[in-house]
């Protein structure tokens, strides 16, 4: 797995709650009809605009709330990696469980807006604006975080190792 990856950056604001991300009728449609619900009060339409390979920046208390398996959406939608002032430690878990990269970066919803391009390091922790060159600092992911995030999740590294049955191809992991 590459652990710097290029993208264009999305952000909202603190205290996103998970309800806010996957709203409770969604809860009931396959990952990938749920999938166009992401932020559908908080940032309408927002679905048809985003890109694989973008980035979501958040601010303080991202994600908290009920234990929903957004990180299934954002994947699901493409989306490179979470970028926050600060997880919900549940949302943050729930993020690597299903391999979507998350990092704690302070400063970055001062530092970038919409539509700005971040450069992000899991293995060393830092986010980057490619249009200013700010560099900012934030947590490196440790190695068990880097391989589980390699795997696609915990399932399938679990799977790798013969700890669970390998999922079925396109089961989400």
């Amino acid at each position: 797995m590459d652990t710097v990856v290029t993208g264009k950056v999305w952000v909202v604001g603190d205290g996103v709650t998970t309800d806010a991300m996957y709203p409770a009728f969604a809860m009931k449609l396959p990952v990938p009809e749920a999938a166009r619900h992401v932020f559908y009060e908080l940032r309408p339409g927002w679905t048809d605009e985003v890109s694989p390979g973008d980035i979501v920046v958040a601010g303080r208390n991202f994600g908290l709330g009920s234990s929903r398996p957004v990180a299934a959406l954002f994947r699901e939608l493409g989306v490179a990696a979470l970028v926050a002032e600060e997880f919900n430690s549940l949302f943050l878990r729930n993020c690597i469980n299903h391999g979507l990269p998350a990092l704690t970066v302070p400063g970055v919803t001062a530092a970038f807006g919409d539509g700005a391009v971040m450069r992000l390091d899991f293995a060393a922790g830092w986010a980057e604006h490619t249009g200013s060159g700010l560099r900012l600092a934030g947590g490196a992911l440790p190695p068990l975080v880097l391989d589980i995030l390699a795997a696609g999740g915990v399932l399938p590294r679990l799977a790798r190792e013969g700890y669970v049955p390998v999922p079925p191809a396109g089961s989400g992991s």
